[in-house]
Parts: C-alpha cells; structure tokens; sequence
C-alpha cells in the first residue's frame, strides 16, 4: 500500500499529541531512548503558543502506511537565521521514522516540497526553531543513554538520510566528565588568580535576584553574545528570554547554577547545569500527570542522581582570554562535590569550536556521543 502523508494542524492538540507521542511506540524497546516532555514539545509545536512563530513559518507532517503512523517530521523556514546567515534554507526537525527508506523519502520530499514553495534552495536538519530546540542527528553513541535537551534516534536513520543525498553540514561532539574528588590544587590557584587580576567574583543566585534584577533577560543577552558567530545561531529578541530561559531559571536547583561578576555587578561569565533527568523521564514517559510530577521533582529537588547536565556555559566575548572559565569550572565542580554528583555530560559543542572544548581538558573525560547536521540542494 502508498504511503500517505498528512499534514497535522499545530493548534489541534489531539492531532498535535499524536504527532508529539509517535516515539513513544518507535522507541518503546530502547533503553538508551529518553522521552521529552510532553506539555514542552506540545508548546514548542504550537503556532499559537512559540513565540517563533513570530519569525518562523512552519508545517508538521506524518506519515501512514497501511492506516498507521510510521513517520512524522517538521518543516521550519527561520527567517531571522536565513536573513542573519544569507541562505535561504528550509530546515527540517522531529523526524522519526521507521525502518523504511519510502517513508524517509517521502517525509523529506514533502519539506522539500514546502521550502521550494517558499523560494528556499537548501534544505538542513535535523534543526529546531532556534539553538534551543533539540538538534543533530546522533551518528556514534547509540548505546548511550540520552539527555532531556537532546536528540536520541535508530541507527538507521543516518543509512536513510545518506541515501538521500543529504551530506555533513557540521558536527557536534559530547563528553561524559568523571567529577574529581578533589579539584586540583593547580586548577584552584589558577581560579584564584583570574578572580583576584580581574575583580571578578562567583554570586551565588537566589529567586529573589531572578525576579528583582530580571536575571534571564541578563543571561539572554550574554548568551546571544556567547554564542552569536556559532552555527546556525538565530539572533532572537530579548522578548524571548522567559521562554528559553525564564522557563529553567524558575524550576532549576539554583545551587546548580554559577555566575561570575565584574566589580559593577555585570555578568561576565555562566554556568546552567542541572541534575540529571533521564531516569525520571523514562519513569514518567515525559508526562507530568498523573504521577510524573514526583519524579521529577524528586530528581530536581530531593534525591539527585550522580549526574549531572552541562545545559550552556560561557563567557562574554571581551574577557573570553582573561581564564575566566578557569573560575567558572571551579565553582561548577566545587559544587558537584558538594552535591555528590561523580559525572557531568556536556551538551553538544560544536566540533571546530575548541575554546569550549578545552574547558574541561584537564578533568579525566570520554567523548561518547557525536551527532551530525546534514544539508543537501532542493531539486
């Protein structure tokens, strides 16, 4: 039987679970599979809900064969990115899909379809809205548990992709950290000295300074600033610092959280991590209710697990060669420490971006995860 391809209405939220929930069945067997969480994705891909939608057109499809759900996919046009990068690209997301090369084909052919209708002449992905949506197709590590922020897939994704003509856009790299017992007097004195030649000091962050100093909208703007020159980045509005950031900064331990300061208080260096949230994803199945709530929280607030989560790190451009990341990561593990985590994995980093890469150099380290963007000329 053909395979057919629906387009699903974002702002029909049976239609939207449906499509939200099609991993659920394609990774029910996987233990290296970490579900999202259900009411976030069910946000990001609502055109009323993501304050995207402002500068992003996009279209969900899914795919059937033999009436039942085999595949789905998002077709996203980031005008911002395109404007600010000079390209005129159609980037493709939330593509699952199952063993099946037709249905690959055909999911890509319709994104394909929907950018050459928008004038575009590249299509790339796998890409989200902006830099804080899920990216990168996993290449090497499927035998590695996945992350809350990231993306997890089949082996046989990367074999339907390549037959599709698609070819290697960048790469990012991930690391599992092993927290030391101790951080090396070495790496302390080195804190110590960066701190006391700049005036820069740690400030512990409290909800009060969250809400009294609009603390995100500050982060917002260091992060652009971080990571403005990277790939793909999208320039977003600072209306937006709640929804990227506001979000984690009111559910976080903020004990997780590092912050250094100059001697008028500015930001000039930051650490988000959390603890690890695999397990009490797995648990939930990405669902808050009834009882995913406990899981959660409990993973949050109670009983961490020994990991911990790199979400961003950075530092702001003009004292990026002071070794203010020395004073950052100090605090970072002197923390762990406390907290008992034993490893901390990174979030993606950029293969070619080495200063981030060389942060944790001195700390013992495996790089146990690459994932892959991919790029190809509409025909």
């Amino acid at each position: 039987m053909s395979i057919e391809i629906k387009t699903i209405d974002s702002t029909d939220k049976k239609a939207l679970r449906k499509f939200v929930l099609f991993p659920e069945k394609l990774y029910r067997h996987n233990k290296y599979y970490v579900p999202s969480l259900v009411f976030d994705e069910m946000d990001t891909l609502n055109a009323s809900k993501n304050p995207a939608s402002e500068f992003c057109d996009f279209v969900l499809y899914m795919a059937y064969k033999d009436g039942e759900a085999v595949g789905r996919i998002a077709g996203i046009i980031n005008h911002r990115a395109n404007e600010h990068w000079k390209h005129d690209e159609v980037r493709f997301g939330w593509f699952d899909t199952i063993d099946d090369k037709e249905v690959s084909a055909a999911l890509i052919a319709k994104v394909e379809e929907f950018g050459k209708a928008h004038g575009m002449t590249h299509i790339v992905g796998p890409l989200g809205f902006t830099d804080f949506d899920p990216e990168g197709m996993l290449i090497e590590g499927f035998d590695q548990q996945g992350t809350m922020p990231l993306i997890y897939n089949h082996p046989y994704y990367v074999e339907h992709i390549e037959a599709l003509g698609f070819q290697k856009d960048a790469d990012w790299l991930e690391y599992r950290i092993t927290v030391p017992e101790q951080i090396p007097e070495k790496f302390r004195r080195v804190a110590r000295i960066v701190a006391e030649r700049n005036h820069f000091k740690v400030v512990p962050i409290t909800r009060k300074r969250i809400r009294k100093e609009k603390y995100a909208t500050k982060l917002f703007a260091l992060i652009t600033d971080t990571y403005k020159e990277l790939y793909e980045y999208t320039m977003l509005p600072d209306n937006l610092a709640d929804k990227y950031i506001g979000f984690y900064l009111k559910i976080l331990d903020l004990r997780y959280l590092t912050s250094v300061e100059d001697e008028n208080g500015n930001i000039v260096a930051y650490g988000v991590t959390m603890p690890s949230l695999a397990d009490a994803l797995i648990k939930s199945r990405g669902r808050i209710f009834p009882f995913g709530w406990w899981y959660l929280l409990k993973s949050l607030f109670i009983k961490h697990s020994d990991g911990a989560e790199l979400l961003l790190m950075g530092a702001r451009s003009d004292v990026r060669n002071t070794g203010v990341t020395a004073l950052l990561v100090c605090d970072m593990f002197e923390k762990y420490e406390k907290l008992g985590v034993k490893w901390a994995e990174t979030n993606a980093e950029l293969e070619e971006n080495h200063s981030i890469r060389n942060h944790f150099a001195d700390f013992e380290r495996i790089q146990h995860k690459r994932r892959r963007s991919y790029k190809k000329p509409i025909a």
